[in-house]
């Protein structure tokens, strides 16, 4: 299957990746051209990566499936597939799925990046938007799996369903919102947690460095293999409504606490900017990003090496 992959920054060549490694072939564009060559050579360079941990089978082969269009036309020509990631702005968004309706094949999906706006405000206008849908992932998603669908009322059910299995057979997780919702699930799960944590550093109760931790060396241990509801299942003997007659009067107290709490303010981003360039000077960013891929290469891999031995 052909599939046109429209913005070419961070996610939209991660996105290429995703789609070539599930057999499809992919177009990039982008607005600006330099964005697509840069894209070609990024994912020339993670591909092997990718093969080396074990996470593809033949680098090569992928990064065939994958090339370049000078402009949208060709990009959205003869394609069953488009997704979107250009600016998180609805306005940009709205001019392009105009231009993409009028130039993509007719029953060709058009499904959008967003992470945060609803896909009743982007598609709006459009005079097939019964064929549009969110496929909002987390960033890279070549090595996070989750991406959530979501449509608008006028969004046609198999073209979610389709979007679903179109997904899953590139080797994504989807999750479908069933209703709209801003940030969708995801990111409002997110903004909760970042909202506390903004507060909490911000009231002088812990530092950013210290927060970080309790994260990545307590919360997220469990969470990297179980969600939040599976965790409460395991932590009470009898299951889940054993964890919430025992737990709920404190949960419940601890939230009241919160939802009382004034927003935190302004200068937390000084401060968080200030600890956090010291430890990764603002030159050495792309490095820790680099970094970060290499660890998500390795728990994705110990992750699939893992799967088949979950109890069910």
């Amino acid at each position: 299957m052909k599939t046109a992959i429209l913005g070419s920054g961070l996610i939209g060549r991660s996105w290429a990746m995703v789609f070539a490694r599930g057999g499809h072939d992919v177009v990039l564009w982008d607005q600006d051209s330099a964005q697509v060559d840069k894209a070609l050579a990024h994912i020339a360079k993670t591909l092997p990566e990718m093969e080396e941990a074990g996470l593809i089978d033949a680098a090569a082969e992928v990064g065939s499936r994958i090339t370049g269009a000078a402009t949208l036309a060709e990009a959205v020509s003869g394609v069953a597939f488009i997704q979107e990631n250009i600016v998180e702005r609805a306005e940009p968004k709205q001019q392009l799925f105009a231009e993409v309706e009028r130039l993509a094949p007719a029953d060709a999906i058009i499904s959008s990046s967003t992470s945060a706006i609803m896909p009743s405000v982007i598609f709006a206008a459009l005079g097939s938007r019964q064929r549009c849908v969110v496929s909002h992932p987390l960033n890279p998603p070549h090595l996070a799996p989750i991406v959530e669908l979501c449509g608008a009322a006028f969004t046609s059910p198999d073209v979610v369903a389709r979007t679903r299995d179109f997904m899953m057979s590139c080797g994504m997780s989807p999750i479908t919102v069933k209703r709209e919702i801003e940030g969708f699930i995801l990111n409002r799960l997110q903004f909760a947690l970042l909202n506390e944590a903004f507060r909490l550093i911000a009231g002088g109760f812990v530092t950013a460095e210290d927060l970080d931790k309790t994260i990545k060396d307590g919360l997220a241990l469990r969470w990297s293999f179980m969600g939040p509801i599976e965790t409460i299942d395991l932590n009470a003997p009898q299951g889940v409504a054993d964890y919430l007659q025992r737990y709920s009067q404190t949960i419940r107290g601890v939230v009241d606490t919160q939802s009382a709490s004034a927003p935190w303010p302004d200068s937390v981003g000084t401060t968080l900017d200030m600890e956090r360039r010291a430890v990764v000077p603002r030159n050495k960013l792309a490095d820790a990003t680099a970094w970060r891929d290499r660890r998500l290469m390795a728990l994705a891999a110990h992750k699939r090496s893992q799967e088949k031995k979950t109890p069910r």
